[in-house]
């Protein structure tokens, strides 16, 4: 028996929880900015699925600081969501910072997890309705 199958978080599935103030305005930029709907719901929260993995938007009246990204959507191809969803708009973070600058919205990050076979990562973030920042990257090989 290894160590993973002692310990019961090890074979969880993870899931996201984010705020929000009003949920029925946090469902329609979901809706209409990222083009998801709920796949369940009940009073006080939406369940959303995307790719087998679920995160809920929850009603809340407190509100995360936005300073750290939250949730992030791996994607194949950056350049092809960032620019559907600023079709659908939504408005991506600039960030100029030493060692880290985003050119139209996506930065090219050294060094990614060596178990995702990976080099680096191209990332893009941006803020939902309630101010909850969220990153969409794309693993560069």
């Amino acid at each position: 028996m290894t160590e993973d199958d002692r310990n019961p978080l090890a074979r969880a599935r993870v899931a996201t929880r984010l705020p929000a103030r009003d949920l029925d305005r946090a469902r329609r930029f979901y809706r209409d900015r990222l083009g998801l709907e709920p796949v369940d719901e009940r009073p006080g929260g939406l369940l959303y699925r995307c790719a087998g993995a679920d995160f809920v938007v929850f009603r809340s009246t407190g509100a995360s600081p936005g300073t750290f990204t939250q949730m992030a959507f791996e994607v194949d191809d950056i350049e092809t969501a960032v620019a559907e969803l600023r079709r659908r708009g939504v408005v991506f973070e600039e960030v100029d910072a030493p060692g880290f600058r985003t050119r139209d919205g996506i930065a090219e990050i050294e060094g990614n997890y060596p178990s995702k076979g990976a080099r680096g990562e191209r990332g893009a973030w941006f803020r939902d309705s309630e101010g909850n920042l969220l990153g969409i990257g794309q693993p560069t090989r």
